[in-house]
C-alpha cells in the first residue's frame, strides 16, 4: 500500500521486519510540486523497538495481514499479561514490552480487548475506548473553597495518575479514556 494510505495501527513490513504504525506526521514542503512526506513512528512486532521512517506519499510499504481476536484479561504471569480468547479460550500471553503504556489501563477481568495476531503469535493489544478503574488516592474535596471546577490528581488502582474533578473521592470507580488518558466520567 502507498504511504498516504497508511493509518495508525496498520501493520507493515520494512526491510524484513514487521512494524505497527503508532504515529504519523505529514509534512508538505513549501513551493510548487513539492512532494508530501510522511514520517512514521513505528514499533517492531514483536519486540516493541521504536523505528522512525520517512517516506514520500507514493512510496510503498507492504501491509501485513493481522487478525484481531476479542479477548478478556485473565491474569498476570510475572511481567506478562495473559488474555483469554472470548470464543475458544485460547490464552494469549503478551509481555510487558508489547503491552507498553496500556498496562496502566488493564484491570481484573477487563473485557472488550482485542489481541492482534500475526502468524499465530500475539503481537499487540487494543484496549476498549474507556476502562473503569478505582481511585485509590486523591485529595479530599475542598470545602468552602471557591466554586471552581479545578481538577485534582488521583492515583488509580493500576498505578497510573490522572486528573479528576473535585467531587471524585477515594474508592470511586472512574471511566478513563485509554487513548488520551483522561477522565471521562463516573463508572456505574
Amino acid at each position: 500500500m502507498k504511504a498516504f494510505d497508511i493509518k495508525k495501527g496498520n501493520v507493515v513490513e520494512h526491510n524484513g521486519t514487521v512494524y505497527q504504525v503508532r504515529d504519523i506526521e505529514r509534512s508538505s514542503p513549501q513551493g510548487r510540486g513539492g512532494n508530501v512526506k510522511f514520517r512514521f513512528t513505528m514499533y517492531s512486532v514483536p519486540g516493541g523497538n521504536k523505528f522512525d521512517l520517512s517516506l514520500g506519499g507514493d512510496d510503498e510499504l507492504r501491509e501485513v495481514e493481522l487478525s484481531r481476536r476479542q479477548a478478556t484479561y485473565s491474569y498476570r504471569d510475572g511481567d506478562a499479561f495473559v488474555f483469554l480468547d472470548d470464543e475458544d479460550y485460547t490464552p494469549y500471553t503478551l509481555d510487558a514490552d508489547m503491552v507498553g503504556d496500556a498496562a496502566g489501563y488493564i484491570v481484573d477481568d477487563l473485557s472488550g480487548c482485542y489481541v492482534q495476531i500475526i502468524d499465530d503469535m500475539p503481537v499487540g493489544l487494543q484496549l476498549p475506548t474507556t476502562v473503569a478503574i478505582e481511585v485509590v488516592e486523591t485529595p479530599p474535596e475542598l470545602k468552602g473553597g471557591t466554586a471552581t471546577k479545578r481538577p485534582k490528581p488521583a492515583r488509580l488502582s493500576t498505578g497510573i495518575e490522572i486528573q479528576v474533578p473535585e467531587y471524585i473521592a477515594n474508592g470511586e470507580r472512574v471511566l478513563v479514556n485509554t487513548t488520551t488518558g483522561e477522565f471521562s466520567g463516573r463508572a456505574d
